[in-house]
């Protein structure tokens, strides 16, 4: 069976904070790239017109499959623009639900469930709708619901979503979003879920209505956090797993583009920021319990990346007789008629790099030197090699962090392992700039793969649909629940963990398959199992079973001439 890559047209888009970069491949072969600026004001706009620049002379009915990375959602939780989300939150006896509130209205409930997934007490269903009442009078129209063990028992998130569907145009049931227990967390997931719902709906719906009005209709798909993709109509209910999508895409271009096999450090230097990844016996760092946005821990899994906000749009002034870089991006560099000097005016004052005005380049370089008293050239090296020195800080920093812990990779936990890494991956525009710099000042062996400039887009293009489920059993009280596609049913005592293995790479599948992706999806994989007797005196009652099956992140094909990790 042929590669889905070896057959169809597929598009890459990333949108990042400054560049919308764009790759086309057709039947394995990157035939076209594009890379147009971000208008942060109309991400839509800026994907539709890097789309119509990369097709060129394609005609667009051929391309079968556009996957998209954004931080839509991300930018909108950084920004402070998301939509108002009203809370609904049963904690339960023994916890001061206060303590994990968030949102812009809070409803808290007296009801609970137990560990075991019975009810313990009912909530009040008037104070639901009184709740919902009073903040839809008010212009709210998102909602989340939380319950402390929703995962053993959804069925009062369940009720109270039902009770509140003729207040809310959207709610988030806090069970749909990960199987894995943690109060908090899943609080602070399903509101964030809510509150992007509405930016994230409208720009998906767009990019359809626009696709189907050029006569198009590929499979559209969107990056998420975890180093795979979700058809875009999916991916509407659960938006918050596209925030990190763009350093995603980062880490699966440089994977896709280079050839690593132990450990490294992976850089994807932008406009507005560097992205810093590490890969451990040449396989990608993981968080499997998820990411933080902000102050805000979160269920979201993902690919590990740390941002800084150091990039080659960032301005440059002089303090005190120091060189300041960033953190803010004003505008673009001077080479091309922006307000103020950049690390990238000073690597082509270098002749490190070719675009734009070098003469305004070097007049900006001269500016800034007259207030150090160093000569243009002096200037730009200065800042060239305090741009890199602060990168180096940084990963430094992060290395220490990650080898204070256990390493996970992608695809498993490395015990013992301590990540040290010998080579660098860099991506991104100034790549080749600072390429040398980076080999000096890191003591390292540097690689700029091919198509760097464009890899984020690349890496877009080549990853293909993850699913993750996670099957919870108590053949005690005979359920079984897959709280994230919202699953309930029955089983007997005599329930093992081999049936629940079987139940859900199986169930795992299934959901793929629905998903008619295009795709040869390969086997879901078992990736957690515990399985452990329940006593009440002398006697065994019963068996808690847990079981995760995923369909694991990984690319479609290997572009020709292209390597993969």
């Amino acid at each position: 069976m042929r590669s889905i890559g070896e057959r169809i047209v597929i598009a890459g888009l990333d949108v990042g904070g400054t560049k919308v970069d764009a790759a086309l491949f057709d039947h394995g072969r990157l035939i076209s790239k594009a890379k147009v600026p971000t208008d942060t004001s109309s991400l839509f706009d800026s994907v539709w017109s890097a789309l119509e620049q990369l097709l060129g002379g394609v005609e667009p009915t051929r391309v079968e499959r556009i996957n998209l990375s954004t931080t839509l959602s991300t930018n909108a939780i950084v920004e402070g623009t998301t939509d108002p989300v009203c809370m609904f939150i049963e904690s339960g006896p023994g916890i001061d639900p206060a303590l994990f509130s968030c949102g812009d209205a809070v409803v808290y409930l007296e009801g609970s469930i137990d560990h075991r997934g019975r009810e313990i007490q009912s909530f009040d269903p008037e104070a639901v709708k009184q709740g919902g009442k009073t903040f839809s009078a008010e212009g709210m129209e998102h909602a989340g619901v939380v319950t402390k063990f929703c995962t053993r028992n959804p069925e009062h998130e369940r009720q109270i979503k039902t009770l509140l569907k003729p207040f809310f145009s959207h709610i988030t049931m806090g069970h749909t979003v990960s199987g894995n227990l943690n109060f908090p967390r899943r609080i602070a997931t399903a509101y964030l879920n809510s509150a992007v719902y509405k930016r994230f709906s409208t720009f998906a719906k767009a990019l359809s209505d626009a696709c189907s009005k050029k006569g198009m209709t590929p499979a559209l798909h969107i990056l998420k956090a975890d180093g795979g993709t979700l058809p875009l109509h999916s991916a509407v209910n659960t938006p918050v797993f596209t925030i990190h999508s763009g350093p995603t895409a980062s880490v699966a271009g440089a994977c896709v583009l280079s050839s690593i096999e132990g450990d490294a450090i992976l850089l994807d230097i932008g406009g507005t920021t560097t992205d810093i990844a590490f890969l451990a016996d040449g396989d990608t760092l993981f968080e499997p319990y998820g990411i933080s946005v902000g102050s805000s821990p979160t269920l979201v899994r993902a690919v590990y990346s740390q941002s800084i906000a150091l990039g080659g749009d960032s301005a440059v002034s002089a303090e005190n007789g120091e060189i300041r870089i960033g953190p803010r991006r004003v505008g673009s560099p001077r080479a091309l008629g922006g307000p103020l000097p950049t690390p990238t005016d000073a690597f082509l004052s270098l002749g490190l790099m070719e675009m734009g005005d070098r003469t305004k380049a070097l007049e900006a370089m001269k500016v800034l030197g007259q207030q150090l008293g160093l000569s243009s050239l002096e200037t730009a090296q200065k800042i060239a090699r305090q741009f890199v020195k602060t990168i180096r800080g940084r990963v430094h920093e992060l290395l220490e962090e990650i080898n204070a812990r256990p390493v996970y990779t992608i695809r498993e936990l490395l015990f013992g392992k301590k990540v040290r890494p010998r080579v660098l991956s860099v991506i991104g525009g100034p790549a080749k700039a600072v390429c040398p710099l980076l080999e000096e000042i890191f003591g390292l062996n540097c690689v700029v793969p091919e198509f760097h400039e464009i890899a984020n887009a690349v890496g877009a293009a080549l990853s293909r649909t993850t699913i993750e489920i996670t099957l919870i059993a108590d053949t005690a009280e005979g359920y079984v629940n897959v709280p994230e596609i919202d699953y309930t049913a029955t089983v007997g005592e005599g329930y093992t963990l081999e049936e629940a293995e079987r139940d859900a790479v199986e169930i795992a599948s299934r959901v793929a398959r629905e998903m008619e992706t295009g795709e040869e999806m390969p086997e879901a994989e078992i990736t957690e199992k515990s399985s452990f007797n329940m006593v009440r005196g002398f006697s065994r009652v019963g068996r808690r079973i847990r079981v995760k099956a995923q369909i694991k992140p990984g690319i479609l094909f290997i572009p020709r001439g292209g390597h993969g990790c």
